[in-house]
């Protein structure tokens, strides 16, 4: 079974993209979905759940993977609270269980799911794409939360909740205590407690890696390079504690050889995402077309990893450019990421055909 196409969606009435567009990208057989109104440590309903299913069902759609059951920071901080939370968190594996869903990817970073400072940088061939400035990093984080927030016109972000956001003062004194040692045992405990109901079902929960791969605003981020890799694969060692393996978060370090990390541990990749990402010499960094001579994360030998480990697990692109005058979720729009479908399913087509030994 070659590799499986997947496309994130926000769902109907919180996503511009309708499913009838998605349809029509050639390959893609996976709609990487989630219930985007469920705050972290709420337990998702089968009627909810089904709901969605109902609206998959006659485009022939799976709903194989999904993107994200969020992680209560009480499990991250490691608060006598957090059983209670893990107990919902099982219950919602059981239930989607149900549905046939087969992976999870979640993230353990705190607080914040992802950083950046301009969601609409523009690239100089009229299109705009994410941008990071390392600057911009070390000031104020309530400054950097305000401008997401402000700039995704309604829309929902998982690990950017207004409610959360709203409480950035308690949740970095929550935080205070945990450091980097401390929060590696709080996601051993977790997925200790999880391992057994994923054994049971079949799920297997993929982690994604932190991004940027590196601590900000004094947080802890763990899941940022190989080693690291390593480390929690050891940690909990079982076949259902698997990455969601993004290359553009591992690659915003360029230090980080994303298609070295596939060749060793293919074999625990449940979900991958691809996504390009150009580096400037100050440590800014711009995300790229999923083009390989855009950026500088190695896509063409990305690629050329997963199929040489014979790799048949979710793969979908990440984030695309704005291009065509569309307004969309800041990296979710529907054009370049169609295109980055056709470039990544191009360079399988070739391997397949004239790659093989």
């Amino acid at each position: 079974m070659p590799m499986q196409m997947g496309f994130r969606w926000y769902g109907e009435g919180n996503d511009s993209i309708t499913l009838s567009d998605i349809k029509q990208i050639p390959g893609v057989t996976t709609i990487v979905w989630a219930l985007h109104h469920k705050m972290p440590g709420e337990v998702w309903e089968k009627e909810e759940i089904a709901e969605v299913q109902k609206q998959l069902a006659p485009y022939g759609f799976n709903m194989d993977v999904v993107e994200s059951v969020n992680v209560h920071d009480d499990i991250k901080i490691g608060l006598p609270t957090r059983d209670a939370y893990i107990d919902n968190y099982i219950e919602t594996i059981r239930n989607l269980a149900e549905f046939g869903v087969k992976v999870i990817c979640y993230n353990f970073m705190p607080i914040f799911d992802w950083t950046r400072t301009d969601l609409f940088h523009p690239v100089g061939d009229g299109s705009t794409a994410l941008f990071y400035e390392k600057s911009r990093i070390h000031n104020d984080p309530k400054e950097m939360a305000e401008y997401i927030l402000n700039n995704l016109h309604g829309m929902t972000f998982p690990g950017w909740e207004p409610e959360r956001m709203a409480k950035l003062d308690e949740l970095f004194e929550a935080y205070r205590p945990v450091t980097k040692e401390k929060l590696w045992e709080n996601l051993k405990y977790f997925l200790e407690r999880l391992m057994p109901v994923c054994n049971e079902t079949g799920i297997k929960m993929a982690i994604h890696q932190d991004d940027p791969p590196w601590d900000i605003f004094g947080l802890p981020r763990l899941l940022v390079d190989e080693e690291s890799i390593g480390r929690f694969l050891k940690m909990v060692d079982d076949p259902h504690n698997c990455l969601t393996l993004c290359s553009g978060s591992l690659n915003a370090n360029p230090a980080n050889n994303v298609a070295a990390i596939v060749r060793k541990y293919c074999d625990r990749i449940a979900f991958a995402h691809v996504r390009n990402v150009r580096h400037f010499e100050n440590g800014d960094f711009q995300e790229a077309s999923h083009r390989d001579c855009d950026g500088d994360t190695g896509i063409l030998e990305i690629m050329k990893a997963y199929h040489d480990c014979g790799y048949e697990g979710y793969i979908r692109p990440d984030h695309g450019r704005h291009i065509w005058g569309e307004k969309c979720r800041p990296g979710y729009g529907l054009y370049d990421r169609a295109l980055g479908i056709m470039y990544l399913l191009g360079i399988w087509d070739t391997l397949d055909r004239y790659d093989r030994p």
